[in-house]
């Protein structure tokens, strides 16, 4: 077509067919406008549905923020400040695009003409000023360049450096190389200078789907930090949890071995043990309590902490067993394991660890007195085994035995006015004395009745009395005893009180000299 001479009716088929190329490319732009127009009413339904998102995250975690403040408080801090941002940056986008759809007629929906929207001079004419960037583009320019800044400086540590890198390329604004141009080109010139007003709305569209992709991927990344942090293994600790405190010699230790976490940023609305409330601190709640009696005793309670308004509470259930404080020393004299026949002996017995109604005793003459306190009243024998069982928390028994002398009650000495030895003093003293028997250097007290003696002067025959008093007969005997002379008590016949029949050996004689 575009070399040689043409004839009219060629020149008029030529025109023809550049008329209709120009119908095609008029059409193609009309459905691309429509497009764009279509693209950016979904990416803004595509925001709002975003905004409702983000919302309730934050809800979320303002609400953990008001259950623990201690794990929480400072992110939710950093989100209301990166959402302020965030709002100010998309507001300052939204501005733009009202600015220059203002002029543009809505249908009944809402919609703008996007048909209509296939000129560029609204975009150009704010961002440009000929071939140099104006003010106005040059603010939209560090408002995109600011805003990662922000997010970085905002969040710190919080969020994770490859998060933010992801952000810094979403909101890059390097030179791009156009092939067209065949030169690298500034950011702005590439992507705004000469498109239909309706593909940069697209684009500023796009922009505050970033901003609000932005603000969901840091919500999501404080969450799943504590997330990892919680189901990292570093964060467990192995805990040894017996089936009880205190073991004794020989029995097997039993318990379990869990993993638990110690969590120094979190803290429990409260904590109950053993039906009183202790301070509870980050991570942990200490407490103290009288150990009580001997024997094994339970711990109970509870943590509770605040999720979602409402109170969650986390039971505790232990144990520990109480065992005597040592206050002396076990010493025994391996000759001196005896007993007396004729008297209570009192007797303390018991198994370490375990409390005295749990520990029972056997053996013939033997009663209980409770509290771990036994009496034995020996009979006939030269000895007695004293058998003892013990019931363990886990009810299994142990036992031990012990083997007693029986041994009589050694003999007393006689006395008169409960004097022995030598007594003196005139006849008259003795006419009327009683005489008695005592036990000297015995640890028992018993009481002791004289039933007969032997009273014995010398040179008088020897008078055999029933009871503990001179009869007549002794006292005509004592009528002719002179001053010097000693008067005998032998043969004493003594019993205790309340004992029957048994009757003490040999009671030692008690001598009376007349004064």
């Amino acid at each position: 077509m575009a070399g040689g001479k043409l004839t009219p009716r060629q020149k008029m088929i030529n025109l023809m067919y550049l008329v209709f190329i120009a119908m095609l490319a008029l059409n193609m732009s009309k459905e691309v406008l429509s497009a764009f127009g279509i693209l950016n009413l979904k990416i803004v339904e595509s925001n709002l549905i975003a905004d409702t998102r983000n919302e309730s995250s934050f809800q979320q975690l303002a609400q953990k923020a008001v259950d623990q403040p201690g794990q929480f408080g400072d992110k939710k801090v950093k989100v209301e400040k990166i959402r302020a941002v965030s709002k100010e940056f998309n507001d300052y986008i939204e501005s733009i695009k009202t600015s220059v759809t203002k002029n543009f007629e809505r249908d009944e929906e809402g919609n703008l003409p996007y048909e209509q929207m296939d000129k560029g001079d609204l975009i150009d004419n704010m961002f440009f000023t000929g071939d140099k960037m104006s003010a106005k583009g040059k603010e939209f320019l560090e408002k995109i360049n600011s805003y990662p800044r922000m997010i970085k400086e905002i969040g710190g540590s919080s969020i994770a450096e490859s998060e933010i890198k992801k952000i810094e390329n979403r909101f890059a604004t390097k030179p791009i190389f156009s092939k067209k141009a065949g030169a690298e080109l500034p950011w702005l010139d590439y992507n705004y200078k000469g498109f239909p007003v309706i593909a940069t709305i697209t684009k500023l569209s796009q922009i505050q789907a970033d901003i609000k992709t932005t603000e969901s991927d840091v919500m999501t990344g404080m969450f799943q930090s504590d997330l990892v942090a919680a189901a990292s293994l570093t964060a467990y600790q192995p805990i040894v949890v017996l089936d009880k405190s205190v073991f004794f010699q020989g029995e097997a230790v039993s318990g379990k071995v869990i993993l638990g976490k110690f969590d120094p940023s979190l803290k429990a609305k409260s904590v109950i043990l053993n039906g009183s409330s202790i301070q509870a601190m980050a991570g942990q709640a200490k407490f103290s309590f009288g150990a009580g009696n001997i024997g094994e005793h339970a711990i109970g309670g509870s943590f509770n902490f605040d999720e979602n308004g409402k109170v969650v509470s986390l039971p505790i259930k232990d144990k520990y067993v109480v065992v005597a404080r040592p206050k002396s020393a076990t010493i025994s004299a391996d000759k001196m394991n005896v007993v007396y026949r004729g008297v209570v002996n009192p007797m303390t017995i018991s198994f370490a660890g375990i409390p005295a109604d749990k520990v029972s005793a056997s053996a013939p003459g033997l009663s209980s007195a409770g509290g771990g306190k036994f009496n034995m009243s020996p009979t006939s024998g030269s000895e007695v085994v004293i058998n003892v069982t013990g019931t363990l928390p886990d009810g299994s028994k142990v036992s031990d035995k012990k083997t007693f002398r029986i041994k009589g009650i050694p003999g007393p000495t006689g006395t008169i006015r409960g004097e022995t030895g030598v007594v003196k003093g005139p006849k008259s003293n003795l006419e009327i004395a009683t005489i008695g028997a005592k036990l000297e250097d015995f640890d028992f007290d018993v009481n002791l009745d004289v039933v007969g003696f032997n009273l014995k002067i010398t040179g008088q025959p020897t008078v055999v009395v029933q009871g503990d008093k001179l009869n007549a007969q002794c006292k005509s005997v004592l009528s002719k005893a002179v001053r010097g002379d000693q008067v005998t008590i032998s043969e004493i016949k003594t019993k205790l009180v309340g004992a029957g029949s048994y009757l003490l050996p040999r009671t030692a004689p008690v001598i009376f000299e007349i004064q």
